[in-house]
């Protein structure tokens, strides 16, 4: 496995991420994301569909208007590679898309292994009668050579990468088309929208319904045991383990995926917010850490509650403090915003004892104002406060609600 960040200048692998093996099925999002770049998405999908089959990758079949439903199954990615290069012979239509690939993955290795190509030849005769069935059905371009779409097909998934380039054209993905290596635009916006819209849909066989809901990526797999992901804006890996479960997929890299959701914010509909208990690394720890105090201060200096209420409900610390060690509750207390006040002591529970670089409490800072309505207040929440954290209580004595000061009811 092989990870591409957008974030970092270094890159993370494990394993044997230089030994090459063949794309396979992973060629399909690539050879789309080409055909699109070229000629746009309205002319693509005169010939091939955006549906889910909900069919084996490798049926033959066609959705209601006579076109394979969508690209990433054989018999839309055959359709494809006639679209791409139209008029050119397949030596030149190979060494085209072959070209863009490497340019998809930085200038590294991007290889072809001729032994597979014969063995797809040698074997193919499901994709021939897919061909077959696409010409009698006329799914073809008019003037297209249904042998040399077959055969420039077989070439494409006869492509060899590593981990590491591969990672590296999954970054180009995440990157809106812009390879993250070199700095070149390789593909255009629309092509790369289109290609992880289908990727998400489309993309694990019949298992892509599970790994939408499960993992939540755009991903595309192949029968070499390969597993190509892109986290949208972060980065893109290549995950590479042969054996394979019933429908075709890495059983590690299936499970390396789930594992990745479930200790990062990821997943499509992970909630960036409120999600605090997952790692996300498009947060900047020292600049959210100041720019939360200010926040935290100035919504305390004014007396917006609402806005106090938002930002405990997204997980921020309400006790944070400023350069000079004063908390929210020292300026509401200051400022003698009651309602505040009420909000940090009796649903976010905050400290009341912390003292400030001058040694004053909150309540220091009430009766040097003269706040008297904060005054007698912070007195019977300072004593409160002082029992309750002094009497040893355990999880079964302790209140539902005082178990998880954070739920909603609390904070809403």
């Amino acid at each position: 496995m092989a990870g591409t960040p957008l974030l970092s200048p270094t890159r993370h692998s494990v394993g044997d991420t230089r030994v090459p093996f063949c794309l396979q099925s992973c060629v399909k999002p690539l050879e789309y994301a080409v055909a699109v770049h070229e000629a746009g998405s309205e002319d693509v999908h005169k010939y091939v569909g955006k549906e889910p089959s909900g069919l084996k990758f490798n049926k033959l079949s066609l959705d209601e208007d006579d076109k394979p439903h969508n690209p990433m199954v054989n018999a839309g990615a055959i359709v494809i590679s006639s679209l791409i290069k139209p008029g050119a012979n397949k030596a030149e239509k190979f060494d085209y898309v072959l070209e863009y690939l490497k340019r998809m993955a930085g200038l590294e290795y991007v290889g072809f292994n001729n032994s597979v190509f014969q063995s797809e030849k040698e074997t193919g005769d499901r994709n021939y009668a897919i061909g077959y069935y696409l010409k009698e059905k006329k799914c073809f371009p008019q003037g297209s050579d249904m042998s040399a779409a077959l055969d420039f097909y077989f070439q494409l998934c006869s492509i060899e990468v590593t981990c590491e380039s591969g990672s590296v054209m999954a970054a180009t993905l995440a990157n809106g088309g812009i390879c993250p290596i070199t700095g070149e635009r390789v593909l255009s916006a629309e092509a790369v929208r289109n290609t992880l819209s289908l990727m998400h849909s489309c993309g694990m066989y019949d298992y892509s319904g599970q790994f939408a809901f499960h993992v939540g990526l755009p991903a595309k797999s192949g029968v070499s045991g390969a597993v190509l992901l892109v986290v949208p804006n972060i980065m893109g890996l290549m995950c590479w383990s042969p054996p394979l479960d019933r429908v075709g997929n890495s059983v590690r890299g299936i499970h390396f995926c789930e594992e990745l959701v479930s200790l990062f914010n990821f997943h499509n509909y992970d909630n960036l917010r409120h999600f605090a208990r997952k790692l996300d690394p498009r947060r900047q720890a020292g600049d959210d850490r100041n720019k939360s105090v200010v926040d935290l201060m100035f919504a305390a200096y004014t007396g917006d509650v609402s806005a106090l209420r938002r930002f405990a409900l997204s997980g921020k610390d309400m006790e944070l403090a400023d350069y000079d060690q004063r908390t929210a509750l020292h300026v509401a207390a200051a400022e003698g915003h009651e309602e505040v006040v009420l909000f940090l002591t009796e649903v976010c529970k905050v400290n009341p004892l912390v003292k400030d670089r001058w040694g004053n409490t909150p309540l220091d800072d009430a009766l040097q104002f003269a706040r008297d309505n904060m005054v007698k207040m912070l007195q019977d929440y300072q004593t409160q406060y002082t029992k309750t954290s002094t009497s040893p209580q355990t999880e079964d004595t302790l209140d539902p609600e005082e178990q998880h000061p954070d739920t909603l009811k609390g904070l809403i």
